[in-house]
């Protein structure tokens, strides 16, 4: 096997650096139970060509959202599985059906634009509610914008669970909406075979920090990280709406 295949003709400085932004935003997502997926997405905004950036950034969180749900599946909320389960499947459906291939430009803002709002705004009340509705709305969106985790939380928050129970129920219903957008992804043609090795040692890394990430989960300052956090997040949407609106100034961008 080519060691090539784990870079994806990326070169291996930026897979190095893929594999530690993976280790840290599941370190993230377990340790504060949101952000992670967004840290993920943002950075593969920047380093992946435009029309990888949804697809690879799905398959990469089904992995990592996968291995955290495998290590936390006893504190569930299993009520609110079915439910958005099947918003999920309608909203992946209505995603799948209008999703366009959007200038790389496009996709660069959009994915800032949306970072932003989920950093400083908050989902309507009545998708905090209701588990069909957060599944159909977050799942269309992810076809086009991917990083929908805060629309997620912002629901399993509203069930007001333990801290454990909120983390392994946002990894089910995670899980869920990525499987979903990937084998829609697929059905559209995209071709994974080309970076499964990459994603393999991106989910690799990313599991490791699940694994460190539960062993704080309640260690530490919550207050101080999540102002480094939203710093973080704002900071990558703005580099990421500044080349978007760039690149869609230029001629043919």
């Amino acid at each position: 096997m080519s060691a090539d295949l784990f870079h994806a003709g990326l070169g291996w400085p930026i897979a190095a650096t893929l594999a530690a932004v993976s280790f840290a935003s599941s370190f993230i997502t377990v340790a504060f139970g949101i952000g992670g997926g967004a840290v993920m997405l943002a950075v593969l905004a920047v380093l992946l060509p435009a029309a990888a950036i949804i697809p690879v950034h799905g398959l990469v969180q089904v992995g990592s959202n996968a291995g955290r749900l495998a290590i936390m599946t006893r504190y569930v909320h299993g009520a609110v599985v079915p439910a958005f389960l099947i918003g999920a499947l309608i909203g992946v459906g209505l995603g799948g059906a209008t999703v366009v291939q959007l200038p790389a430009g496009a996709i660069q803002l959009g994915v800032g634009l949306f970072i932003l709002w989920s950093v400083f705004f908050r989902p309507p009340a009545l998708m905090r509610r209701s588990a069909a509705l957060t599944g159909v709305i977050s799942s269309f969106l992810t076809m086009f914008f991917g990083g929908t985790g805060p629309f997620v939380a912002a629901f399993v928050r509203g069930q007001e669970l333990d801290r454990m129970s909120h983390v392994a129920t946002h990894a089910a219903l995670m899980t869920i909406q990525h499987v979903l957008k990937v084998a829609v992804f697929g059905l559209l043609g995209f071709v994974f075979s080309q970076w499964i090795g990459f994603v393999a040692l991106l989910i690799a890394a990313g599991f490791l920090g699940t694994l460190v990430g539960r062993q704080v989960l309640a260690r530490i300052d919550e207050r101080l990280f999540g102002l480094v956090l939203r710093g973080v997040l704002t900071l990558l949407a703005l580099r990421l709406i500044w080349s978007g609106g760039t690149a869609l100034a230029v001629p043919g961008g």
